[in-house]
C-alpha cells in the first residue's frame, strides 16, 4: 500500500523502481517542497543525470504526473520536442513496509530566478521575462496555466535559458487553481478569479517581475493596509513611483490590469518594448535603459551565438 511519507533519503541510497527495476542513486537534493523533494540522481549503469520528484502524498503526486503525461502527449501530437521529452518513467520505490511514488524527469541545469538576478543583476530581466513569457505561451497553448509561479518554480541557466519546475499547481483552462503563493495570486490582491485562464498567469509573471524588483517597497506598502484595500491601484502605484520598474511601466500596468487576452499576447508585447529598449536613441525618454553592461564584455565571444539563438527563439 502507498502510504504519505517524507522521503529523506541520503546521497548514495540507490533507489530501485518496484516495477521497472531501473536502478537511480541519490546525489543530493535539488529542492523541498510543499509536496514532495527532487533529488539529483545517477542512472545505473552508466547512465546519465536526472532529477528524481518523490512525493510526499501519493494523490498529490498522481495528479502532477496526469499533468506532465497530458503535456507530454499534447506536445508530442504538436510536434513539439519540450514537455514530450521531460516526463522519462514513473514508478514506485519500497522503503521498509511502504512504497513511495516517484517520477524521473530531465534534469534542468540553474537556479532560482530571484537568486539568478541578484548574482547577475536586474538587466538580465528583460532576456530571462521574455523567455519566461514564451514559455508560459507554449503551455498555454496546449491547454494548461501554471499557476503556481513564483521565483523558485523558475530555473534559470548560467545563459539566461528558463525552464519551469514543480507542475503540481497547472491546472487545465477553465478549472479552479488548486496551488497558488499568496503574493503572485490573482484572488489574494482582489484583482480576479481563482479560475485557471491565460490572465492568471500573465497576473502572477507582472507580480513577479514587481517583487523581483520593488519586493521591499511592496512589502511596506501592503504591511499595514487591511486585505480590502490590497488591489490594482496600490500595485499601479507602486509602479508608477518605481525608477526600477519605469522601463517595464507601460507593460505592467496593461498586464496588472488584464489587458493582454494571453501569455502570447503578453510575450508579442515584451518582445517589442524589449527591442525599444535596446535600439532607442541615446536620449530616449525614462521608459528605456541604457545597454546593460554584461553585454558589453561578452560581446566578442558571444555575439553570433546569441544572435542565432535569440532568432530562431524569436521567429
Amino acid at each position: 500500500m502507498t502510504m504519505p511519507l517524507d522521503p529523506d533519503l541520503t546521497p548514495g541510497t540507490v533507489v530501485t523502481g518496484k516495477w521497472k527495476n531501473n536502478k537511480y542513486i541519490i546525489q543530493r537534493v535539488l529542492g523541498k517542497g510543499a509536496n514532495g523533494i527532487v533529488y539529483l540522481v545517477q542512472r545505473e549503469p552508466g547512465g546519465g543525470r536526472y532529477a528524481l520528484k518523490m512525493g510526499f502524498n501519493p494523490l498529490d503526486l498522481q495528479s502532477e504526473i496526469n499533468v506532465l503525461t497530458s503535456l507530454a502527449k499534447k506536445d508530442h501530437l504538436a510536434g513539439g520536442n519540450g514537455f514530450s521529452s521531460y516526463l522519462k518513467e514513473v514508478d514506485n520505490y519500497q522503503a521498509g513496509d511502504s512504497e513511495i511514488s516517484f517520477y524521473v524527469m530531465t534534469y534542468v541545469r540553474g537556479e532560482p530566478l530571484h537568486l539568478f538576478i541578484r548574482k547577475n543583476g536586474p538587466d538580465w530581466t528583460m532576456l530571462v521575462g521574455l523567455r519566461l513569457l514564451k514559455k508560459l505561451a507554449e503551455l498555454h497553448r496546449l491547454g494548461y496555466i501554471f499557476c503556481d509561479l513564483k521565483p523558485q518554480n523558475v530555473l534559470v541557466s548560467s545563459y539566461g535559458e528558463v525552464e519551469l519546475i514543480d507542475y503540481g499547481g497547472a491546472s487545465p483552462v477553465g478549472r479552479s487553481v488548486k496551488q497558488f503563493t499568496e503574493w503572485y495570486d490573482r484572488g489574494y490582491w482582489n484583482a480576479g478569479s481563482r479560475v485557471a485562464d491565460q490572465k492568471y498567469d500573465v497576473f502572477s509573471f507582472a507580480l513577479l517581475l514587481i517583487h523581483l524588483l520593488e519586493g521591499e517597497e511592496l512589502r511596506r506598502i501592503t504591511g499595514d493596509s487591511l486585505p480590502q484595500l490590497r488591489g490594482i491601484p496600490l500595485l499601479l502605484t507602486v509602479i508608477q513611483k518605481s525608477e526600477r520598474l519605469a522601463p517595464y511601466r507601460s507593460w505592467l500596468q496593461k498586464a496588472i490590469q488584464g489587458y493582454y487576452d494571453d501569455a502570447e499576447d503578453a510575450f508579442y508585447s515584451w518582445k517589442k518594448h524589449v527591442y525599444r529598449l535596446k535600439s532607442g536613441p541615446k536620449n530616449a525618454s525614462s521608459e528605456s535603459t541604457p545597454t546593460p553592461g554584461w553585454l558589453i564584455p561578452s560581446f566578442a565571444l558571444s555575439a553570433l551565438i546569441m544572435a542565432g539563438a535569440v532568432m530562431l527563439m524569436l521567429r
